[in-house]
């Protein structure tokens, strides 16, 4: 899918020569462990490099520049995955051959010099205006997580499960981390990224696979880095509280009902595929068992589905209820697993579950930038990528692979947040 060369230790360069697109789509991502203070540095970070440089000091100059290369979007934004910290800093642009005049690609690669070695400091430091307003913006996006009540319920319930573990930090650190920021501290980040991360670079179009490894060597002179060992960062915290039902109220209507499973299989264990089809069936999809049974047949639910988080081998279910309904819809729910368990499945669900992998799949290649979190993710398994091959995978699975897969899933604990007025009137009290 890519073609894939070391430029120096801990950078690589992946590209995929296609005429599929009439763009040219480049990501760069910068890795790093993820911890709280590397989280609410890097966000701060990367809102700074893409609003303010040497040379576009302000951002309205800066997308102005843009709009003279046709249109060319730029940004950058700060995730996470497993245990790593990413930025990634991404851009399309028109491709030169559908063009009159050439040489928009290298204003654009100009463009990423600019942002990545040009920022607008002075005597290494940001500027302080600057990373006040940026820092401002994190906590924004931050507290916009108290507002979205069934992100909050899905925060909670992973605090309350994986306590002082990667899966309970955010990508953008926490409020009280990102308020100790400082200018001298930024610029201390940003240099440890620029020298110490892993880099993966991704380009994606018609493009002369030669030519463009040369552009990408002349524009990251940088040096190799050593790398920390993956393996070695693995965090073995879990919640050692003997609550398992943990109830929360809020000023809310809607009851939220998160509940978080375990199971020994990530995304890098041989069993992954059977996995993906055994939550799809447990409640991936809108014809999986909760969608059916506890939303459709019952009524107990507004919405209900779960998720598997395959970085942490955790299985997620979230639904929307009434208070009055708590304790019948986990029943319900316990049901449906249970239900994989004794093996009833019909072969019917295992066929629709392998069609709607086979079509998401599908639509995220449809796009540049879907190729390359697909590859991005895909490449950590060590067996080169094709579609051919995962459609085989799934296609390979059979109902007693899920029954045994469903019998791994072990369920740790039930958060449920509810409104006070819905309390009041079960005459419910915490």
């Amino acid at each position: 899918m890519f073609q894939s060369i070391e430029l120096k230790q801990g950078i690589h360069l992946h590209i995929r020569k296609t005429d599929q697109f009439k763009t040219v789509n480049f990501s760069l991502k910068f890795k790093q462990i993820l911890s709280e203070k590397s989280a609410a540095q890097r966000s701060v970070l990367a809102n700074v490099l893409l609003h303010s440089n040497k040379k576009y000091p302000s951002n309205p100059a800066f997308r102005s520049a843009l709009d003279e290369l046709y249109g060319t979007s730029m940004y950058m934004d700060s995730s996470k995955k497993g245990n790593e910290h990413i930025i990634t800093f991404m851009a399309e642009s028109v491709n030169d051959q559908y063009l009159s005049s050439n040489g928009v690609l290298n204003q654009v690669i100009d463009l990423f010099k600019t942002v990545l070695f040009n920022p607008n400091a002075d005597h290494h430091e940001f500027k302080d205006s600057i990373v006040k307003r940026e820092k401002d913006s994190v906590i924004q996006r931050i507290e916009s997580l108290y507002d979205d009540k069934t992100r909050y319920a899905q925060h909670r319930l992973i605090e309350l499960l994986r306590p002082n573990h990667p899966a309970s930090i955010g990508a953008n650190g926490t409020i009280e981390e990102v308020e100790s920021v400082t200018s001298k501290s930024l610029w201390e980040a940003y240099h440890q990224m620029l020298h110490e991360d892993e880099l993966d670079i991704y380009i994606v179009g018609d493009v002369d696979m030669d030519e463009m490894t040369e552009k990408m060597k002349t524009l990251f002179p940088l040096e190799g880095r050593t790398l920390a060992n993956k393996q070695e960062m693995e965090f073995n915290d879990v919640n050692n509280s003997n609550s398992s039902h943990v109830k929360e109220v809020q000023n809310m209507k809607q009851g939220k009902l998160h509940i978080g499973f375990e199971t020994p299989i990530t995304f890098t264990h041989p069993k992954f595929p059977i996995m993906q089809i055994t939550n799809g069936i447990f409640g991936g999809y809108p014809h999986a068992k909760l969608f059916m049974n506890v939303r459709e047949k019952e009524s107990l639910a507004y919405y209900v589905s779960s998720s598997f988080s395959s970085s942490y081998g955790l299985v997620f279910v979230m639904a929307g209820i009434d208070a009055s309904n708590e304790e019948k819809a986990i029943k319900l729910i316990d049901d449906q697993l249970e239900a994989m368990k004794n093996g009833e499945i019909t072969q019917m669900e295992i066929d629709q579950t392998i069609a709607m992998l086979k079509n998401q799949l599908k639509e995220a290649l449809d796009s540049a930038r879907g190729q390359i979190e697909i590859f991005d993710q895909y490449k950590d398994l060590g067996e080169a990528f094709t579609v051919e091959n995962w459609f085989s995978k799934w296609e390979s699975v059979g109902k007693e692979d899920i029954q045994e897969m469903a019998k791994t899933i072990d369920k740790k604990m039930v958060y449920f947040l509810s409104g006070k007025e819905e309390l009041a009137h079960e005459g419910t009290s915490l």
